[in-house]
């Protein structure tokens, strides 16, 4: 019986996120309203209420300020305004719960995610106190409201005009188009591979002599990676663990995944990336690297896009107005 345990590059995608939280009782020191946007997980803007300027969190946002010096102010006059907004959607949301003062809170987040075959990914979502208060289908497309305080806003929504067909083309055409833009000023970083160096140890349970073996990969980018244990070649789930995945502070990635055998049949661990030869490891054996699969991510020519989506005060969202992000 041969054990391995089999590392490859997983299907590799990007993805643009926007987050937004506010909260009615501060804790002393901190914002009343945050306003994050992140690339591939990593976060280049921010806002909050206490700087009330929309700021980069990432050199190479540096370089496009430059370019397009209007850019820093337009994001800051959008992020104000969606912190006055938030007052009232917190106020609002109160009213909608029946709740009295006390500490409550507003979020929302919405984007997009690109697949290396040419499948796209949208999202929109709002929460109040931690629940779901609603979520866009694109595919109806129309929004989805888990709880009965939310019905009001669904309806209201669903039959604005080309509202939701508005979502939806946002979330596959315009964010789409900010993701390419942004990966194409943050492709050193965020188009880079870096292998993960695995390293497998193991142990002898105790208790019933059992064999507990941990393959652990650290410092690999992008995140996506494929992971499993194989006995004679085939993927082996059974005493099985996987560990989530983690970030490391040098913006690489870690994890780890166990598995528990009877000692009569270990054999031999066993790493490959699906590229080159495979490469064999003894399962006492010390830390080795992959190589990495390079993701070719081809950008094609932009389009300023704008789309305008506001509430009004009778409703519970956030207003909010996401336009030319990237002209």
């Amino acid at each position: 019986v041969q054990w391995k345990a089999s590392v490859n590059d997983g299907t590799s995608s990007h993805s643009l996120k926007y987050f937004y939280s506010s909260v009615s009782e501060p804790s002393q020191g901190l914002p009343q309203f945050v306003s994050l946007g992140l690339v591939d997980g990593e976060v280049f803007l921010h806002y909050d209420s206490n700087s009330r300027r929309a700021k980069p969190r990432v050199s190479w946002m540096e370089t496009l300020g430059k370019e397009d010096p209007q850019y820093w102010d337009r994001e800051t006059q959008r992020a104000r305004g969606q912190e006055e907004a938030s007052t009232t959607d917190l106020e609002t949301g109160r009213n909608r719960y029946n709740q009295s003062e006390g500490l409550h809170t507003w979020q929302l987040m919405y984007g997009c995610e690109l697949q290396t075959d040419g499948s796209k990914r949208g999202f929109a979502q709002y929460g109040y106190d931690g629940r779901t208060f609603l979520t866009f289908d694109k595919e109806t497309p129309a929004w989805v409201a888990p709880e009965p305080q939310a019905q009001i806003t669904k309806r209201r929504w669903d039959h604005i005009p080309g509202n939701n067909q508005g979502v939806k083309s946002y979330l596959e055409e315009t964010c789409i188009e900010g993701l390419e833009r942004y990966l194409s000023y943050g492709k050193e970083m965020l188009l880079r591979t870096e292998p993960p160096g695995v390293t497998v140890r193991g142990k002898t349970e105790v208790e019933d002599g059992m064999e507990t073996h941990v393959c652990r990969l650290d410092g690999f980018y992008p995140k996506e990676i494929d992971a499993s244990w194989r006995r004679d070649g085939e993927v082996w789930l059974e005493e099985t663990f996987h560990g989530s995945l983690a970030p490391n502070a040098d913006g690489t990635y870690h994890s780890w995944l166990s598995i528990r055998i009877d000692p009569k049949e270990k054999g031999r661990c066993h790493e490959h990336d699906g590229l080159q030869e495979p490469l064999d490891l003894a399962l006492e054996g010390e830390s080795l690297q992959t190589s990495h699969l390079a993701c070719v991510f081809v950008l094609d020519s932009r389009r300023s896009l704008e789309w305008f989506f506001r509430s009004d005060h009778q409703s519970i969202s956030i207003s909010y107005i996401i336009n030319a992000l990237w002209c």
